[in-house]
């Protein structure tokens, strides 16, 4: 952990007066290095926000995103960075406890059941009060803890951030999406009375940087976990018109706006992906979430603390591509949100750690959410919870600039047919490796992603020998975490189930 003495704490110590001036030599090298601050850490979780929705990973993205790239530039980029789930609770889960959701059945989006041909797995909607979270780890060593935004990981209030390790709760609660809209008022228990027409993005990053400036002499963690960019579409006039504009410029007339993807249950339903980025009023929620995480870099420079805080963004889940407005493409990623494919899963996945991560920096090591739990701990030189983070691995070394940790492979589980046209299944990576294994009727698809990262070329056939390795491996795993799989609807037929 490289610790500083900002110029404000280095002034206070030499000059704070009379006292300090008689120390002896000792004492007052003691007293300097008590003025020292451990880490404080920022994180940013957008919601639905995709992997190719800013511009260092997009060179050509529609939406113009100056604040996130120059989060990228300035520390390391995890270019195969993975959601936990295709979908946004189980990933929160999985953040906040360094934990697999499928080990507590935590599995859809809280309260998703949906069902098709058959039911869908047992789901639990609660992040369980036993888990010790990443903010009370923290808390143990004296962090002030505020969550800001999306919380979406319990009905009760009993399960909301406020008694789950947070000093502070603004705005999270039940709801996944920000109920009465993106513009005051909002129907919100955790948001106060705002002036009418106040914008949500605004308003969070308002309450956060003034928790910035009371915590600005303590050690802390602020995750802000915005609403933007999920439905409703709703963005700011101003913004609306500039990319419709931008639009114009750029769209040809004859140019298709949407593709197949593959057809789903039932046989005649048939979904639609977007295969161009040109939503105006997507674009224009975009921007307005970026300039907000520009706020709060720009706040930490002007408090002197910047050299001092971590930053941390990602995205719960894939960019919206096959439903509710389809805003977004992914492209070359398969499909979006809802989906095992890339599309739904792999997420702008960046770490700043002053003096430590290398500025402009990309590791193409495979990494996920559930990480972040012993990342934070190890760059706090704070001791592990192995029995809380049982799925996280540091990624501190890759940090460092290594390029391996000790994992062969990550896994995914998701037993529910999604709102985006996602069917159940499971799914596990071994380097460029994805195997994806569907939970109807047991078909399994292989896809070299270094090759192939839009999964056009299922290889299954052509190697059964690394099918039987990865499929074995994969369904190890399901017995591990006690994964559930789809229930019958009692009309006879029975879902397919791993031996």
């Amino acid at each position: 952990m490289r610790e500083n003495i900002t110029r404000r704490v280095f002034l206070r110590t030499v000059f704070g007066g009379l006292t300090t001036a008689l120390l002896r030599p000792c004492q007052f090298l003691r007293a300097a290095s008590m003025q020292k601050n451990p880490l404080n850490f920022v994180f940013f979780l957008i919601d639905d926000f995709g992997w190719m929705d800013f511009g260092v990973n997009n060179p050509h993205c529609f939406y113009e995103t100056p604040n996130i790239d120059r989060l990228a530039r300035s520390g390391t980029n995890f270019t195969d960075g993975y959601a936990a789930n295709p979908v946004c609770s189980p990933t929160r889960y999985s953040i906040m406890t360094g934990k697999y959701p499928s080990r507590v059945d935590a599995t859809n989006w809280f309260s998703g059941k949906r069902s098709g041909r058959f039911n869908p797995a047992p789901l639990n909607d609660k992040m369980p009060l036993q888990e010790l979270t990443l903010a009370e780890a923290l808390k143990e060593h004296g962090y002030k803890t505020a969550f800001i935004g999306k919380w979406h990981l319990g009905s009760e209030e009993k399960y909301w951030p406020e008694n789950q390790g947070f000093d502070v709760n603004v705005g999270g609660w039940a709801v996944g999406s920000p109920r009465g809209g993106y513009f005051a008022p909002f129907d919100n228990p955790r948001l106060g009375d705002y002036p009418e027409g106040s914008h949500l993005p605004k308003v969070l990053t308002d309450e956060s940087l003034k928790l910035l400036e009371r915590y600005r002499d303590e050690p802390f963690l602020l995750y802000l976990a915005f609403y933007s960019v999920h439905t409703p579409l709703q963005g700011r006039n101003d913004l609306i018109a500039k990319y419709k504009a931008k639009r114009e410029r750029i769209l040809d007339a004859n140019e298709m706006e949407f593709g197949p993807e593959e057809q789903v249950w039932p046989v005649n339903n048939k979904r639609q992906v977007r295969i161009r980025q040109c939503h105006a009023v997507y674009g224009a929620m975009v921007e307005a979430m970026d300039e907000q995480i520009g706020r709060v870099l720009n706040k930490l420079e002007e408090l002197g603390i910047s050299d001092n805080t971590a930053v941390i963004l990602m995205s719960d889940n894939g960019g919206l591509s096959t439903s509710e407005g389809s805003p977004t493409s992914n492209l070359p990623l398969r499909a979006g949100k809802g989906w095992l494919y890339e599309g739904g899963i792999r997420e702008p996945f960046l770490i700043l750690w002053p003096g430590v991560t290398k500025p402009g920096s990309q590791c193409d090591v495979p990494v996920i959410s559930t990480d972040f739990y012993p990342t934070i701990l190890d760059m706090a030189g704070l001791p592990m919870k192995k029995d809380q983070h049982l799925d996280g691995v540091s990624l501190v070394p890759l940090l460092k600039g290594r390029t391996r940790i000790e994992r062969d492979a990550i896994y995914w589980h998701y037993p529910h047919y999604s709102n985006q046209g996602g069917f159940p299944g499971g799914a596990i990576r071994m380097h460029d490796w994805k195997l994806i294994e569907r939970f109807e009727d047991g078909q399994v698809h292989l896809y070299n992603l270094k090759l192939d990262i839009g999964e056009r070329e299922d290889l299954a056939s052509e190697y059964p020998q690394r099918v039987g390795q990865m499929r074995s491996k994969l369904h190890a795993w399901y017995k591990q975490v006690d994964a559930k799989f789809l229930q019958p609807k009692g009309n006879g037929r029975q879902p397919w189930r791993p031996e």
